[in-house]
């Protein structure tokens, strides 16, 4: 004969004590958390201090928890940077290139305007320019040194006017054209100009040596008072250039004179100044004599 279906727990003593124990442990469970609400409204700080202490015995278990999940955040962010690192590293190579080249554009247009702020702080000052123009072409390789600005005899250059750019002398005019202008440079072998010391006037010769330097040859011989550094500029002596021109710094001092390095070099120069050629000032008239009695 087979069981019945709806067999009762009476029938098993473990059945029985299991049900036992759960439905005393509801009624437990019960009873706990009516006296949990009664002293929750009756004693308030009471019920925060039995908060408190399950807080507390919570809490290793809490900590232990949230550390699982912190490190299964780290190993899928670390899983995502991965894959992404490729991509992101290429990103910024681009951006750190385009971030070099505009701050080199930056450097050179700031050097320009510093060059332009020079030419016109002389083109106020001065009343003896005749002309500004850009420096179209020189040739800084060959052995003879000339270089072409974009003006000519339509803007009243002539023949034999200085030209210089903001920092210091280049050359002086050789031939002229309606629109242009050949100019020889200082550094030509054929270009000599009175020179002399900025700081003491010790006079001299400038000449170039078709290298890019001048060899600076002393007036008077004897023991050479030069020294490495020294500034030298145009002294004026026998007309056409300014006194006081800067030219070029002493790089290396020889028996009777010195190697120097000039200072405007006619490949930095994007822009120059013609000036009319200067003449010194007339010697003063002697002295009239007393008319004897």
């Amino acid at each position: 004969m087979a069981p019945p279906a709806n067999k009762r727990s009476g029938y098993s003593r473990r059945a029985q004590l299991s049900s036992f124990l759960s439905h005393t442990a509801g009624i437990v469970g019960v009873v706990i958390g009516l006296v949990l609400i009664v002293i929750s409204s009756v004693d308030p700080s009471s019920f925060a201090s039995l908060r408190s202490i399950a807080a507390d015995a919570t809490e290793p278990a809490a900590e232990v928890t949230s550390e699982g999940r912190n490190f299964g955040h780290s190993v899928v962010n670390g899983v995502t940077g991965f894959f992404k690192m490729g991509s992101r590293h290429a990103q910024l190579e681009k951006e750190l290139a385009i971030a070099k080249s505009r701050l080199v554009e930056a450097d050179a247009t700031a050097a320009e305007n510093k060059r332009l702020k020079g030419l016109l702080g002389l083109l106020r000052s001065r009343d003896d320019i005749v002309a500004a123009a850009s420096m179209t072409s020189s040739t800084p390789s060959s052995t003879r040194r000339f270089a072409t600005i974009g003006a000519g005899a339509g803007k009243g250059i002539q023949k034999g006017m200085p030209v210089r750019s903001a920092t210091g002398l280049i050359g002086r005019v050789l031939e002229v054209g309606q629109n242009s202008s050949r100019v020889l440079l200082i550094t030509d072998t054929e270009s000599l100009v009175p020179v002399r010391r900025a700081k003491d006037g010790v006079a001299g010769f400038a000449q170039g040596q078709g290298d890019g330097t001048l060899r600076v040859r002393l007036v008077n011989l004897g023991i050479n008072p030069l020294r490495k550094g020294d500034v030298i500029v145009s002294s004026g002596a026998g007309g056409l250039y300014r006194p006081g021109t800067p030219m070029a710094v002493l790089t290396q001092i020889l028996r009777d004179g010195a190697i120097a390095r000039v200072i405007s070099n006619p490949t930095d120069a994007d822009f120059v100044i013609v000036e009319n050629v200067w003449a010194p000032p007339p010697p003063p008239p002697p002295p009239a004599k007393a008319e004897k009695p």
